[in-house]
């Protein structure tokens, strides 16, 4: 990984060097005239068919690197924002000279085909793209993009700094300078980045912190707390006369207090000053606070026409190595807010430091992998004039870049040396994400939305079982060391959990800001095992065409050369192992094991052939997929029907992300089956297929190599098959007794007891009343699930979701913030009758297919946005082992006694006689676990009326807070 990053700082230093020595060598003309391809006027035409000027023919070509979007490899483009001049002559004499960078584009892509776009932003506002792209405006005609807002740009241009914002609110502010005021201080909030502290003071006859609540200290200048801020700003209203300098004093003493604290960014301070003018220059305080030092730089900015009172504010800034805005109109804000920046970059120019930086995460719509946006890094480097007459000015030509996609962070990481529940993870010097499984930067509206805070998810918010952030802590201060704790992560979108011990390893990235950890589970990642067979071999058993690769696997490293860019990781690896590519650079002893697999299943394709031309196996066409994974990202997949008739056509494709083996995460069918005892199915109804007519069922098992917990899983299989199939095998067994006449004295069609078949964390797989499937058993039977939760034989467990989505409905009785299920469609959905679905078949022996021959409930009412929040939530998980147990639940009078059955392995008919027994007891409900199984009959008797007890459901509650839970000054409460 440091290999990789570092690939790319030398790409940017190439760079650096080529753009200074074009600029020393260029003299400044100011009548120069040179056309160039602007980004949107390329290829453009005027009514007679002409180019445009600056337009002119580019050749696009869609290209796969850059995920089929037209590009050209030879040469950049040059955009300029729309408020600036297409042909001004410091953009024309900055294009001209920055034309030099096109062959160290063109070099460093050679050089490194797994880079996408570079770029130049000038300070002068132009941007210089490699490859070459056109650029479309959007529906107003409009590109508002400009490089200097850009964090990568700011990062780079200037070092961390303190800020505190000084808005007048006195009653001459009052109008449109108060908007134009709103509009700085917001536009001074987006030039300030993760590694900067800031806040905002109003004032007139007194001070007003716009946040009261954060009174006398700074903030980390983080999403969440800019926008918190801004959310503010429409609260000021002006009145009264400005006190600047009580307002002055109080800022200064703030600077101090709070770099002496040790929180500060410990390098610039400034103090922003937003007014209609000063009546002073305030000198005795700058002398007081500021000099002889001035550590404090100055920036005025002077809102309206008149300059009445502008000398003073001039005064000001240079006095305190500032520099004086004068902001008119709302047009002019961005413009002269960006000023600031270059003032605060001299230090840095003069000093020649050219620091690498790396931005935080965040997401290039540009760039789609078809299936969202990519979510990547940049890395930049400042570009300084060297030229000998400036040298001494520090004048920063602009900023070079290139994004980096998080993927191929992912690619360097040897998955199948993490375990089935491992993984990687990374995050930044201020502790936010910068990749996680467990990060979720989109709405989950299949829009491709980004969440407003997404780039700024701290790890203490997913990894949220480290109370004391220790594993966070000892990550932001770049130590290397572990850490291991008891963790409990939520599967299938937070309706399950696994409880599991992880071990963390954690180091610094040598060159970057970042810390890599790794999460190891216990009794995984930690015991390997090695096969050998010959290449010619496991090559044949490789070729066959039920055997896939994990996609997202680096068994060969296709980036280093371009020739090798198109391959597959299949077809790469038959290259290498034929030898005809000799610089295919491919992990060996991965590929070794890929093979020892495919071999070692292979028996398999013949299996499943013979199964299906066995027509009486599967007569009605139940069983409709067979599939096996390994741990070494190998799948083998078997259908028994034609695909246009599988019930669920996307389990094991791409739409199936959770089902299938991905970068970050092995298929959940597979982290569960490992999560069971040995030779345990574990059976589940895929919650996405409930509400469409395309219900089904899995069940999965782990394949040890021996019979301990201690040996390595070598993989799973499993089989997918119709809902009803298995409803007609249950209720078939359900009927069965052990009686010698076999006629049971009760059975689940007694109108007096409902039956369910449920699994190990209580969504019901079987009823009577259809309706209920998927859904959680606490819901329907709330007084019996309260009870198994009292006895033990379920428990309950406290789940939090830091990045929750929360609708916000417009009901008139004022309801809120409503939370959102992420089923909600489903269960809503479950409102008609799934006829023919539900079920589980005792009697269908699963084994006999693999060793026979083998050894949130909402309502749409009013919704109008989804909103990010917080939540809590519970999970539901049954113990291992059910201990014998007798209990009872009073309904209104009613007494429900409670038989929990002794956990052995019981047969069903032992099973049905046990129910039989028990029915002479008024009231009984009986659990029996199913053997070698997650599954569990609960019989309820129903002539006790038990609706005094509420439901049990699973609904998640918000975590509502005074302030964002990342201020600590503020306390939260939760509420409903």
């Amino acid at each position: 990984m440091e290999e990789m990053f570092h690939k790319k700082a030398q790409a940017m230093k190439r760079l650096v060097e080529a753009a200074e020595d074009a600029h020393q060598q260029h003299v400044e003309d100011p009548d120069l005239q040179y056309e160039y391809f602007n980004a949107v006027l390329i290829n453009e035409v005027d009514e007679v068919g002409n180019s445009v000027e600056l337009g002119g023919e580019f050749i696009l070509q869609p290209n796969d690197h850059f995920n089929n979007l037209s590009v050209n490899l030879s040469l950049s483009v040059v955009q300029v924002p729309t408020n600036m001049y297409n042909k001004d002559s410091a953009i024309v004499n900055g294009v001209f000279w920055s034309e030099a960078l096109n062959k160290v584009f063109v070099d460093n892509f050679e050089r490194d085909p797994s880079l996408i776009w570079q770029y130049f932003g000038s300070a002068k506002g132009f941007f210089r793209q490699y490859p070459g792209i056109k650029w479309k405006p959007d529906e107003n005609g409009v590109i508002a993009f400009d490089c200097r807002n850009r964090k990568w740009y700011i990062q780079a241009a200037t070092s961390p700094k303190d800020v505190v914002i000084l808005v007048d609110v006195s009653g001459s502010m009052k109008g449109l300078r108060l908007t134009i005021a709103r509009q700085t201080v917001s536009s001074i909030l987006d030039t300030l980045g993760d590694d900067d502290f800031f806040n905002i003071i109003a004032y007139n006859e007194e001070l007003h912190y716009v946040e009261p609540c954060l009174n006398g200290t700074l903030v980390q200048a983080d999403v969440t707390n800019k926008d918190h801020f801004r959310e503010h700003l429409d609260k000021l209203f002006a009145q009264g006369i400005g006190m600047l300098d009580v307002a002055l004093t109080e800022a200064f003493s703030l600077l101090r207090d709070f770099n002496e604290t040790g929180r500060g960014s410990d390098c610039s301070q400034a103090i922003m000053l937003v007014t209609d003018g000063a009546v002073d220059t305030y000198d005795a305080i700058f002398a007081k606070y500021n000099w002889p030092d001035r550590k404090v730089r100055i920036f005025p900015y002077l809102i309206g026409r008149e300059s009445a009172f502008a000398e003073n504010l001039k005064w000001m800034a240079c006095a305190n190595k500032g520099y004086f805005t004068q902001i008119s109109t709302l047009a002019d804000v961005q413009e002269n807010v960006m000023e600031y920046l270059h003032v605060l970059s001299r230090p840095k120019v003069i000093d020649q430091e050219h620091d690498t930086v790396w931005t935080e995460a965040y997401i290039d719509s540009t760039l789609d992998d078809g299936q969202g946006p990519v979510l990547m890094t940049t890395v930049a480097m400042p570009v300084f004039s060297t030229k000998n007459e400036t040298r001494n000015h520090g004048i920063l030509l602009g900023v070079v870049g290139t994004d980096v996609p998080v993927s191929e962070l992912l690619k360097t990481i040897p998955k199948h040396k993490l375990g089935i529940h491992g993984y990687a993870f990374a995050i930044t010097n201020n502790g936010y994400i910068l990749t996680h499984p467990d990060l979720r930067p989109l709405y989950g509206d299949g829009k491709k939305r980004r969440k407003p805070n997404y780039s700024s998810v701290d790890l203490s918010e997913v990894e949220w079982e480290d109370k004391d952030d220790m594993l966070r802590n000892a990550m932001v201060n770049r130590k290397t060391g572990t850490f291991s704790m008891e963790v409990k992560k939520s599967v299938d979108k937070g309706k399950r959990v696994l409880e599991l011990h992880n071990d963390y390893y954690y180091t610094d990235i040598k060159g970057t800001p970042f810390s890599l950890g790794v999460a190891l589970s216990k009794g995984h990642g930690k015991f390997f095992f090695r096969g050998n067979v010959t290449v010619e071999e496991g090559l044949h058993d490789l070729e066959h065409p039920d055997v896939a690769l994990a996609d997202e696997w680096t068994y060969c490293n296709t980036d280093e050369h371009p020739e090798h860019r198109y391959l597959t990781q299949m077809e790469a690896i038959k290259l290498y192992l034929n030898g005809y590519e000799p610089h295919l650079r491919c992990d060996k002893v991965l590929i070794q094991e890929v093979l020892f697999d495919a071999v070692v299943t292979a028996p398999l394709e013949a299996y499943w052939t013979s199964l299906v031309l066995n027509k009486s196996e599967n007569s009605d066409k139940g069983v409709e997929i067979a599939y096996l994974g390994t741990r070494t990202g190998l799948s083998r997949i078997n259908l028994f029907v034609v695909p246009d008739e599988l019930t669920n056509q996307d389990f094991l494709t791409a739409e199936d992300k959770e089902g299938v083996f991905n970068a970050d995460h092995f298929p959940l069918w597979y982290k569960r089956a490992a999560e069971q005892v040995p030779g345990t199915f574990v059976y589940s109804l895929p919650f996405n297929t409930v509400s469409e007519n395309r219900s089904v069922v899995l069940a999965s098992t782990a394949i040890q190599l021996l019979d301990e917990r201690k040996s390595p899983i070598a993989a799973a299989v499993g089989i997918q098959m119709k809902l009803d199939f298995f409803q007609r095998k249950f209720w078939t067994a359900s009927k069965q007794c052990a009686a010698l006449d076999g006629k049971c004295s009760i059975s689940c069609e007694d109108e007096n007891i409902n039956c369910y078949l449920i699994d190990n964390n209580g969504f019901i797989l079987v009823a009577e009343d259809y309706t209920l499937t998927g859904k959680f058993f606490g819901e329907p039977e709330g007084a019996v699930m309260s009870k198994l939760l009292q006895m033990g034989s379920f428990k309950r467990v406290t789940l939090y979701d830091y990045q929750a989505l929360c609708w916000v409905y417009s009901e008139s009785s004022g309801s809120g913030h409503m939370l959102l299920d992420p089923y909600f469609a489903v269960l809503s959905a479950m409102k008609w009758i799934l006829t023919e679905l539900v079920i589980f078949l005792v009697e269908f022996n699963l084994y006999s297919w693999w060793y026979s021959d083998l050894t949130a409930k909402a309502q749409r009412m009013g919704r109008t946005m989804q909103v990010p929040c917080d939540t809590e939530f519970p999970a539901f998980i049954s113990e291992r082992t059910i201990k014998e147990n007798t209990g009872n639940v009073d309904c209104d009078g009613c007494i429900k006694i409670e038989n929990l059955g002794e956990h052995v392995e019981k047969t069903r008919d032992e099973a049905s006689c046990e129910l039989d027994q028990l029915s002479t007891a008024l009231g009984s409900f009986v659990i029996q676990q199913i053997p070698s199984s997650n599954l569990f009959m609960v019989v309820v008797d129903n002539k006790c009326d038990c609706s005094m007890f509420e439901p049990i459901t699973m609904n998640p509650i918000e975590i509502m807070y005074i302030l964002d839970r990342h201020k600590r000054a503020c306390t939260a409460h939760v509420t409903l």
